[in-house]
């Protein structure tokens, strides 16, 4: 049985197994307590009856009132826990979180290279709604999808209509 529970500091030294993995992006510890000092609200983790962390969410809330909205910042899934809906728990519990502070949307970037992650996004209702070209440091760089995600407050769904062309970083809202 998996449990969702907040996101502390003694897991940072427990979610080795989650985040070695290559398309997980793995930020710095200070990264990890901003979040978690501004935002505990949207960290949760997903651990095992063994207390093992099977997969993790962090996000926040964020934009101007006529575009607020949940932002995933990072969500990843052990790799001997995938494809058993961890990862859709996770996303629908920060939907609700989204929800609760009354956001328009929830939105997330994913390496345009993801192609299972963008797939499981889409089977969770997600639209990709720009190219973010080169948001990835790499060599080479790689572009992001912006993928979104309306919510109950969007009810003619304004926030999800695609863009017609890509952006650059310095270009996001």
């Amino acid at each position: 049985m998996t449990t969702l529970r907040p996101f502390n500091c003694d897991d940072l030294f427990k979610f080795n197994n989650v985040n070695l993995d290559t398309l997980t992006e793995t930020y710095a510890i200070p990264f990890y307590m901003q979040y978690l000092a501004h935002w505990p609200e949207y960290f949760q983790v997903a651990e095992s009856p063994t207390g093992e962390i099977m997969g993790y969410i962090m996000g926040k809330s964020e934009g101007q009132p006529d575009s607020w909205h949940g932002h995933v910042t990072a969500l990843t899934v052990a790799p001997e826990y995938r494809r058993l809906g961890v990862a859709g728990v996770l996303m629908n519990w920060l939907e609700e979180i989204s929800e609760k502070k009354d956001a328009w949307f929830v939105d997330l970037y994913v390496r345009v290279s993801n192609t299972v992650a963008i797939s499981m996004y889409k089977s969770l209702g997600y639209t990709v709604y720009r190219t973010v070209l080169e948001y990835y440091s790499g060599d080479p760089d790689e572009d992001a999808y912006d993928m979104r995600k309306a919510l109950s407050r969007d009810v003619e769904k304004k926030s999800i209509i695609p863009l017609e062309h890509p952006v650059r970083l310095d270009d996001c809202d």
